[in-house]
């Protein structure tokens, strides 16, 4: 009788057809233990099958990247020898079923990701959507995943200095946590995943194997029923002072020849880490699971394998090096263990108490992972799906003063003051910019260049347009990098999107996708790494069901001398503000205040009305290096990205953040309404000390008369203490209110 019932098979998620698949590929039936290691090398987590046909169109490659996508993490050249490696991954359903340690292993993950390849991890950062604020579990789940963050970043020494944090009721049951770490490495010591050479050792080091993460591959390819909680013990349980002992021993070796590839035990474990490494490197690979390091008794191959205990590595080494490499891990007070060796068959064979227990090719694992082509709905039928009313008449506001406090209190907008203090964002002694500003930047050591950083994306955009969803998500982290005075170099992804076998969300994944490319094309700013996260709805008491289509961002540009940047905040009295946006004068038919989906008309009205606000390519470029250009030659003392809220609330922000007021003036063709509260792309706020030298920048005539300078508008006055009639003192009430008021209840 069969050991391998279709019930099994569907509780290992695969469908009828992969398992027919697998049958194909073996020439037999599977055991259990190949069974458990094909259902998570195929499962979505894994092998992307139902977005791999759409990944392809993103630009991936510029004469600054050295590594794109399909290693641990991309690589760009920063100049002088050195390169930034940094990926963005998700964990998001393990944060919902226990905060606390889903989000802290997803930091320990993704920063194995990037000292996997050679680098010092010198900023973490994150993306996080909630639900609704007075869901009954919402508070437990922020504060879990804050203390995770914070838990194990802090401990593990690297510091985290930006992200954003937002709140809508489609996130209700299923909580996104995404996380990015970016490092720093030498162009001559980077060190890729792929295992050559017949016969070198394969070494697994870190912290011992236990059960704790099994099936966590596949879990993170299902919805969420009513038995989410039941599924606790495939939570991973994280040591950030484990990892930090890692990341020294693993660089201390890495610092010798004796590593020939490298690969962290992330999802899938050690099913994952040698299947990867055995593929990109066209070899084969034997292990002898009697010698994996095990922490619980009794443990079986198929435990083994799928286990996604944190803090683990395995490598391939040079044949002679493995008492070189042991003696450094353990003086890190590591495990260290030969557990097989590299061949030349093509097969991954594990072998347990003197017989083979697995024993499947390789091939079939890795490249003939199913690949779908989901069926999708046109644009036309989207916008019917998705029931995004018009946006039809909009009432103007009585109390632009009272509007903005109300704005700058509510839960997408207040100050995030309460995350943030609970990371530590200054160890290493690098940061120049942290959580509060555009981006974060943070100096490349022991040189003048910095690194400036920013996750940014817009779900509510994403669901009325997946495709200007996906060009604003990009081009939002271009104006956040520009407004500091980086230069854009690349950006990874986190993919985040609820069941792909609905048409209607599949149409999101390819729009946003569609859009995201066009973006990249255009700001000439490559994708080198990334994450897809799929299947984020729940069906549990309470919850919603799909998420918002989220594909969160995360860019990095480089300031060549981190002297010459720029801030958010107001610096003096007197110093005149100007507005950037081309699009407010250009003919014909400019779009004037864009209110759609704009979270004033949501805040103040109750309405997700409207489309999303078209963005101009073209104008984010050319605005973006007009900017630089202003920072570069010193012409203004402070740059904010206008975004959530428009034109008040980034005045509100740079006011804050300075502690000074502002008289300012609408345009006259505009509603006060839209003109304050609208949220058009493509615009930036100055303010500017010396307005003689920065109108003769303007009037150079390097610019026709379709660019950026020619565009930009002086608006007010930086002056006093207070903002449309409303106190400083009070604004920053407003704004500090809902954490301080939500926490204490």
């Amino acid at each position: 009788m069969s050991q391998i019932t279709p019930e099994i098979v569907e509780q290992h998620g695969l469908n009828s057809e992969e398992y027919e698949h697998v049958l194909k590929a073996l020439g037999r039936e599977p055991n259990l233990v190949e069974l458990g290691i094909f259902s998570v090398m195929w499962s979505e987590h894994c092998s992307y099958k139902s977005s791999r046909f759409h990944l392809k169109k993103l630009p991936t490659s510029a004469p600054w990247v050295i590594c794109g996508p399909g290693e641990n993490a991309g690589i760009i050249d920063i100049g002088d020898g050195q390169a930034a490696i940094f990926k963005m991954e998700s964990h998001n359903h393990p944060s919902y079923i226990e905060p606390y340690q889903g989000a802290a292993t997803g930091v320990g993950g993704i920063l194995r990701d990037v000292f996997t390849m050679g680098a010092r991890p010198v900023a973490n950062l994150n993306a996080l959507r909630f639900g609704r604020p007075d869901h009954p579990k919402m508070k437990h789940l922020v504060q879990g995943v804050v203390a995770g963050i914070g838990g194990y970043g802090n401990c593990v020494g690297v510091p985290t200095v930006g992200g954003e944090t937002n709140f809508h009721s489609a996130y209700d049951g299923n909580i996104l946590v995404n996380a990015m770490t970016v490092g720093v490495a030498d162009t001559d010591k980077i060190f890729y995943s792929a295992a050559t050479g017949v016969g070198n050792p394969i070494v697994y080091v870190g912290s011992k194997t236990g059960r704790d993460g099994i099936h966590g591959a596949t879990m993170a390819s299902a919805d969420f029923g009513e038995d989410s909680d039941a599924k606790r013990p495939t939570v991973q349980v994280g040591d950030p002072f484990t990892e930090k002992l890692l990341i020294e021993a693993c660089l201390e070796l890495m610092a010798t020849d004796a590593i020939v590839a490298i690969q962290d035990m992330g999802a899938a474990g050690l099913t994952s880490s040698s299947v990867e490494m055995a593929s990109k490197g066209g070899a084969g690979i034997r292990l002898d699971m009697n010698k994996v390091p095990c922490r619980e008794t009794g443990m079986t191959p198929y435990e083994m394998m799928l286990s996604e205990s944190q803090e683990r590595m395995l490598m391939v080494l040079k044949p002679g090096r493995e008492a070189e490499a042991e003696a450094i891990f353990h003086k890190w007070e590591l495990d260290f263990a030969v557990i097989g060796e590299v061949t030349d068959t093509g097969h991954m064979v594990l072998e347990w108490n003197g017989e083979v227990v697995c024993d499947i090719p390789l091939a079939p694992l890795a490249d003939e992972a199913p690949l779908y082509e989901r069926p999708y709905v046109s644009a036309e039928e989207y916008k019917a799906w998705a029931k995004v009313k018009p946006l039809g008449d909009v009432p103007e506001s009585t109390d632009i003063g009272a509007d903005l406090l109300k704005l700058m209190a509510c839960p997408d907008l207040a100050s995030r003051r309460w995350i943030y203090e609970q990371y530590d964002s200054q160890v290493g002694a690098d940061t120049l910019q942290k959580s509060g500003g555009d981006a974060a930047v943070v100096r490349v050591h022991d040189t003048k260049k910095a690194l400036a950083i920013s996750t940014d994306c817009t779900p509510r955009y994403c669901y009325a347009d997946p495709y200007e969803g996906g060009k604003q998500a990009v081009a939002e982290t271009y104006r956040n990098i520009s407004a500091v005075g980086g230069k854009p170099l690349a950006i990874t992804n986190c993919l985040n999107f609820a069941n792909p076998q609905r048409p209607e969300i599949m149409a999101q994944i390819v729009g946003c996708l569609e859009g995201m490319a066009a973006a990249c094309q255009v700001l000439d700013y490559p994708i080198v790494s990334g994450n897809v996260s799929l299947y984020n709805e729940s069906k549990a008491t309470g919850g919603g069901s799909a998420i918002l289509p989220t594909p969160a961002i995360g860019g990095v540009g480089l300031l060549a001398d981190y002297d010459k940047s720029a801030t958010i905040a107001f610096k003096a009295e007197g110093e005149s503000i100007y507005l950037m946006g081309r699009e407010f004068w250009a003919a014909p038919n400019p779009v004037r205040g864009h209110l759609g989906q704009s979270l004033w008309l949501r805040e103040i009205h109750g309405r997700e009305d409207g489309d999303a606000p078209p963005v101009d390519l073209t104008l984010e470029k050319n605005s973006g290096e007009f900017i630089r250009e202003l920072i570069e030659a010193g012409l203004v003392s402070a740059v904010h990205d206008i975004s959530d809220g428009g034109i008040a609330v980034a005045l509100a922000e740079m006011a804050l953040a300075g502690g000074f007021g502002a008289e300012v003036e609408a345009h006259p063709d505009y509603s006060p309404t839209a003109w304050w509260f609208g949220e058009d792309q493509g615009r930036y706020l100055l303010t500017v000390p010396d307005v003689t030298a920065f109108q003769e920048q303007l009037a150079k005539g390097t610019r026709d008369a379709d660019t950026a300078s020619s565009g930009v508008r002086h608006i007010g006055t930086v002056t006093g203490d207070s903002l449309f009639g409303v106190p400083l003192a009070k604004l920053r009430d407003a704004n500090e209110s809902f954490f301080r008021e939500w926490m204490e209840q």
